[in-house]
């Protein structure tokens, strides 16, 4: 299938590990998840319940940006919180499309809560949802809810997913 590189987006305890994997796998695609990318400036931070700021961000940003631009057509898991950083993914690699995984407050903590993450704190759910900048119609993209079973959230996607021009 000819597609757009993809980004996985969303709040943390969302998903967008397990679902990236999963695309990439069926795609044939090669996947990144964003967080292996992080310093361990970024990973000491977060795993002290401190939420990271745009000082933080941006060089991890540029890092994932050369990730999503240099591999062919990859699925990335990457948060993309706010406009700005989705615009700076485009700008590197301009045919990018996001889905972002999103759901209930309570669905996202218990997420966290069940699962165990080298530096995430589940005490920084509701710091990313007020980061988090709703997808306008510039950028290209869906909502795939996370209240389905990783399978059929899989299959939501894969049913939606654009072809690359």
């Amino acid at each position: 299938m000819d597609r757009p590189p993809l980004v996985i987006m969303g709040v943390s305890g969302t998903g967008k590990t397990l679902i990236g994997r999963r695309l990439a796998a069926e795609l044939g695609a090669p996947f990144v998840d964003a967080d292996d990318l992080h310093s361990q400036d970024n990973k000491e931070k977060m795993r002290a319940g401190i939420p990271l700021d745009d000082e933080d961000r941006w060089p991890w940003l540029t890092t994932v940006a050369n990730e999503l631009s240099a591999a062919p057509r990859p699925v990335v898991a990457c948060s993309a919180l706010r406009r700005s950083y989705r615009d700076y993914l485009r700008a590197q690699a301009p045919a990018t499309f996001f889905v972002h995984l999103t759901g209930d407050r309570e669905i996202i903590v218990d997420h966290l809560e069940r699962r165990s993450h080298e530096f995430m704190s589940p005490a920084l759910v509701d710091s990313q949802l007020e980061t988090l900048e709703p997808l306008t119609v510039e950028e290209a993209h869906f909502l795939a809810p996370i209240d389905l079973s990783p399978d059929e959230v899989s299959r939501y996607i894969i049913e939606r997913l654009p072809h690359a021009d």
